[in-house]
């Protein structure tokens, strides 16, 4: 019998107050809550597309811009999804997934080894906007520290802010959906020739 694969998280620190719950085996429903807009949008492209029931209550200070509420919120959920994956027995755990949005082309593949790292191009390096490109290169590599997975993004092609950073999260919520899944020929053994990730 499968395990539920569920966590619930929360980090409060004197400028974030977050609190997440997922269910990596979900229908993609969610709730969420945050004073960033483009940030919520984002978010429901991981649950919506990665199949991953999302709750989220985010809050945090906006006095110095949106940098700490969103890399609080991948620091919360890449903790979430460490939690929810357990020892991660029976996954597939690489997933390649190439999507676009219009003219943005997205291609990323993940490898959920146990370890953080990421290599991110987002394209040209943009600063502007509530959620910038820049900020979502940031916010995967904050992810992938705190999910501990490997995971290399890039962007192919792309003019619209928007198009590009929606592409890259549907991108990489098809590819986390591929390597978490279950591989029913090794249902109990972890995909790793050492024998943990």
């Amino acid at each position: 019998m499968k395990k539920q694969r569920i966590s619930k998280k929360s980090r409060n620190t004197g400028e974030t107050n977050i609190s997440f719950e997922i269910n990596i085996d979900g229908k993609g429903d969610s709730s969420i809550s945050s004073p960033v807009g483009m940030l919520n949008h984002m978010l429901d492209q991981i649950a919506r597309h990665g199949l991953i029931d999302i709750k989220a209550d985010i809050k945090g200070d906006l006095e110095t811009g949106t940098h700490h509420i969103i890399e609080d919120t991948a620091i919360v959920l890449g903790m979430c999804i460490d939690e929810a994956l357990g020892d991660r027995s029976g996954i597939t755990r690489m997933g390649d997934k190439t999507c676009l949005l219009d003219e943005a082309l997205c291609h990323v593949a993940i490898d959920l080894s146990g370890r953080g790292y990421s290599v991110i191009n987002m394209g040209e390096n943009d600063n502007e906007g509530e959620f910038s490109l820049d900020m979502g290169r940031h916010f995967y590599e904050s992810l992938s520290a705190n999910g501990r997975f490997g995971i290399h993004l890039r962007m192919l092609a792309g003019s619209n802010y928007h198009h590009i950073l929606e592409s890259s999260f549907k991108t990489f919520s098809r590819a986390l959906r591929e390597a978490a899944s279950y591989d029913s020929r090794r249902i109990d053994s972890i995909p790793s020739t050492k024998g943990t990730l």
